[in-house]
């Protein structure tokens, strides 16, 4: 099954939310994103994976634990999003480049690819399937 145009939109806005309820330390926001059964993965520069995060809960205690321990102010841009499987839970590809503003200085942290699945939940998409690989640590 092809993924059509209105949710190819609907899903890189999933993906943008998320982004933004990270950067603006809304776990609601960000948890939304979320189905409630997921699963996060991450992986640092080739490093052996960290997780799995399995459940909102325990993806959100991960995030809300990391946004914490942080005083910058990150701005995570989701970039080159394209689909790497079609069906009833497409794979979306996309690029992270990762900028943190700190005593008026912006710089570029990190960089990655999201690897998300995602599925149709309550009549919208939520992220069931998180894969984050970074080319460094943050």
């Amino acid at each position: 099954m092809s993924v059509s145009v209105e949710d190819r939109l609907a899903i890189g806005e999933l993906l943008s939310r998320a982004a933004y309820g990270y950067d603006e330390r809304d776990a609601q926001t960000l948890a939304a994103c979320f189905a409630e059964d997921a699963s996060m993965t991450i992986r640092i520069a080739g490093g052996d994976p960290v997780g799995p995060f399995n459940g909102r809960e325990e993806i959100m205690g991960l995030m809300t634990s990391s946004m914490a321990s942080q005083s910058d102010v990150r701005r995570h841009v989701i970039s080159n999003l394209f689909f790497q499987e079609e069906g009833d839970a497409p794979l979306v590809v996309s690029n992270l480049t990762l900028l943190a503003t700190e005593n008026g200085a912006i710089d570029v942290i990190s960089a990655g690819i999201y690897r998300d699945r995602v599925v149709r939940v309550d009549g919208g998409w939520k992220i069931s399937d998180r894969q984050l690989d970074l080319d460094k640590g943050y």
